[in-house]
This record gives structure tokens, sequence and C-alpha cells, in this order.
């Protein structure tokens, strides 16, 4: 277990209750309103991953239709959607979630086992899902399910993988994270992070944005002191940490 994690709140977290959240769904928004549905090619692959889903109400789902489509928008179907993942994990996380829709999208997987897509800030990629996963199986060793690593290309475990390498590369956006996951609303990561990252959801204690924790998280591993104040409740950029997350997507 990494040093980082926080042993005093994985004792909290217990094997029932991790179990029973990972089934949990979250009540309609009211109104139907969403907040950051995609446009253009991005929306024609969304509508057509959301089309296929196993379960479109998941915010897991909506999350990882997200990132997908704004991949396959950007780079194209001859490339893999996920930096760091491969071609048959992908094959699997398709099939488990958007079953079909890889005939639908015509994904050659042969040619695609080949493809390799240049991303400059993989290394950044990498950290996040790092420290994501590792979250995931301290809370998992804590609650007794599993030992960390065991079985890692099967069941919820390889879901999680897939989940932190798709929270990860949408965190290199440039709005707030529910934005570029194009979840309806910041409701459904937070809720995707109680369920499947627990012990970092709740280190998040005081409700700051998604993206700043995930990073303040990355310099605290790393003992890099980033903020310029000595608490957050004297900086003077406090709105920028823990303000709405309302705005329109860009």
């Amino acid at each position: 277990m990494n040093a980082a994690v926080d042993v005093g709140v994985a004792a909290a977290v217990d094997a029932d209750h991790l179990r029973e959240a990972r089934r949990h769904r979250l009540p309609v928004q009211p109104g139907g309103v969403h907040g950051a549905l995609p446009e253009g090619v991005r929306h024609d692959v969304w509508h057509t991953l959301m089309s296929c889903a196993a379960d479109a109400d998941a915010p897991e789902v909506q999350a990882i239709a997200g990132v997908l489509a704004t991949a396959f928008a950007s780079h194209g179907t001859a490339h893999l959607p996920l930096v760091g993942l491969g071609a048959a994990d992908t094959r699997r996380l398709m099939a488990r979630w958007f079953p079909g829709a890889d005939v639908a999208l015509d994904l050659d997987w042969r040619a695609l086992a080949e493809a390799h897509r240049h991303e400059p800030r993989s290394d950044e990629i990498e950290e996040l899902v790092g420290l994501l996963t590792e979250a995931a199986d301290a809370a998992d060793l804590q609650a007794g399910i599993d030992q960390p690593g065991k079985h890692a290309g099967h069941g919820w475990r390889a879901e999680t993988r897939w989940l932190a390498h798709a929270l990860s590369q949408a965190s290199l956006g440039n709005n707030h994270l529910w934005q570029d996951l194009h979840l309806p609303s910041r409701r459904e990561l937070s809720s995707l992070m109680s369920r499947w990252f627990a012990l970092l959801a709740a280190r998040n204690d005081r409700d700051m944005k998604w993206k700043k924790f995930l990073y303040k998280q990355l310099c605290d591993r790393a003992g890099i002191n980033a903020c310029r104040a000595p608490s957050c409740s004297v900086c003077t950029d406090y709105a920028k940490c823990f303000g709405p997350e309302d705005a329109a997507a860009a």
C-alpha cells in the first residue's frame, strides 16, 4: 500500500458497503437536464456508444462513453482510445459496457492491436491511473474483498482499472472534469468517485473540484507544495478550487 493512502479513512470502508456501493444507481436528475452533451462528430460517436450501453443510467458507463467519444472523434477509430490501455483490454471494456458498439463503429481489432498513438502527457496519465488504482486496491484490501493485484484482468477489478484510465485521460481536458467526461452534472462524477474510489472520495471532505483534488493528491504524494497559502481557508484562490462547477462546457 502506498504511504499516501489514509489508513484511518480505509478503516471506515467495510466489505458490505463497498459491494453494495458498486451496485447503486443514481436517481434521475430532476428535469432530465444534461449539462455537457457532446457536439458534432463527438456526439455521433457518443450516441452510438450509449445506444449500445449495457446500463445507460450508470455514471461509470456515461463517463467512459464520453471519454471514448472524445478520443474516437479526435483521433479516429484507427487508434486505441485510452492511452495505456491495450487492444485486448479495450475490447473487453467495449464488450462489457457497450456490447455491439465495436461493430457499429467498424473497429478493426487486429489493426488496433498494432496501432500506437503518441500522447505527450502519457506520464501524467500514468501517474493519475496509479493514484486511482492504488486507492481502489487499498479500499478492497481493507474491506477484505481481495488481495491487491489479484485477478487484475477479470471482473470488477479490471473495470476499476478501465475507469481509472478514462478518468485520468479526461483530466487532461480544459473544462471541469465532469464536463470533459460528458456527464449530465457534477453529481454523477461525485457518485462515481464515491462508489469506485471510496478512499479518495472520503479524503475530499471539503468538496474540492475533482480535477483540482486529484492533482493535489499527486502533489502531496510527490511532496510538492504548489499552493501559495499555508491553508485553503486563507487562500485567495479558494473559489477556483472549491467554487461551483455549473458553467457550460467549452
